[in-house]
């Protein structure tokens, strides 16, 4: 790893819309921005997404012994969320404390909130920066073997295995870290990390709501980026000359070993649990290789999921994504009503 301040990049996975910036003013599932009030936050969401309905329209009936357990990266965990609880670490964050001390608003909390489940019943293992590899590693012994040098993450939770032989119900939403540690790893190279201060305003979360101050303020912090020749054809070619298409590819290809191995594990370790594999969105529709990944994604879950038994999966097309390509408010009561509807009763 090149960059010290990367892990804690990566842990706001804001930088992916670096990966889009010339789709940033026309992105085409970017919402209107949120309201701070809850009540207009609820009425936003309520207009801007099919399934906005309240989560509990449709769940089973409350039943305090039933666990459901969430595993993924950052849009599980809830980051772009007020609230999201996490402890400086020697390496990357120590996310323990959002187990249960998740953020209100994320689909962990609204789909417990469905069962009638307490945050002893309903637990967050969302880890920013994970990938498909990271996550079965450690499935098999609640750590990472070693640190995910692209990422600057390393994990140990062996208390993760004790949650999921528990869970009556099992979430899994991982695989964009596969193609988007590589890819700000490759930003970073071609601009010889020059992008610090810009990275900085991107996770400093001012940039999550999309506006034309917002798209100045970006286009401010790119005009003093000062690149030479050489550093701007680079990142012309990761992001418009084919360079992403690699990155895709390979991200493709680690999910396909490593999903199999995921519903294994989590097979091995509960053998009765329900097992929901969420589908994938796209943060930047407009370039066609990233299109075309989550497509081959969602189609691998879909996949697994027919092959195996008491395992299902849960596309959702329609979850509304910040331009910090993390859920917004009403994308996390959406993909919340998709799990509800999902769960067996």
């Amino acid at each position: 790893m090149k960059h010290p301040r990367f892990t804690a990049w990566l842990c706001s996975a804001a930088a992916l819309v670096l990966l889009a910036v010339p789709a940033f003013a026309q992105q085409p599932d970017a919402l209107p921005p949120e309201q701070t009030a809850p009540a207009a936050q609820e009425q936003t969401a309520e207009a801007a997404a099919p399934d906005a309905e309240a989560p509990t329209a449709e769940a089973p009936a409350a039943d305090s012994q039933r666990t459901y357990v969430a595993l993924g990266d950052s849009i599980v965990s809830g980051v772009g969320l007020p609230d999201f609880k996490y402890t400086e670490a020697a390496i990357g964050i120590d996310a323990a404390p959002n187990f249960e001390g998740y953020p209100e608003q994320c689909y962990v909390s609204l789909v417990g909130k469905g069962l009638g489940l307490d945050r002893q019943h309903a637990i967050n293992l969302g880890l920013p920066g994970l990938t498909t590899g990271d996550l079965a590693d450690m499935l098999r012994t609640g750590a990472m073997p070693q640190m995910n040098q692209q990422a600057g993450t390393y994990y140990v939770y062996p208390q993760m295995l004790d949650y999921l032989k528990r869970a009556d119900v099992i979430s899994v939403q991982i695989g964009s870290n596969d193609a988007l540690v590589p890819a700000l790893v490759a930003l970073g190279n071609a601009t010889n990390w020059k992008s610090e201060q810009l990275v900085a305003t991107m996770v400093s979360g001012v940039l999550r709501e999309p506006s034309f101050e917002n798209l100045q303020r970006l286009n401010s912090d790119l005009s003093r980026l000062q690149l030479t020749r050489e550093e701007k054809q680079a990142t012309t070619q990761l992001l418009l000359g084919g360079g992403t298409d690699a990155i895709c590819e390979q991200a493709y290809q680690e999910a396909a070993v490593h999903m199999p191995q995921v519903v294994a594990e989590l097979r091995a370790l509960n053998p009765d649990a329900q097992i929901i594999l969420l589908g994938y969105t796209n943060p930047v529709p407009l370039l066609p290789e990233w299109t075309q990944l989550f497509r081959r994604l969602n189609a691998l879950s879909k996949s697994l999921a027919a092959q195996n038994e008491n395992v299902t999966y849960v596309p959702i097309p329609f979850a509304m994504t910040a331009t910090d390509a993390h859920p917004t408010v009403s994308g996390h009561k959406y993909i919340a009503n998709r799990i509800l509807r999902a769960i067996k009763k």
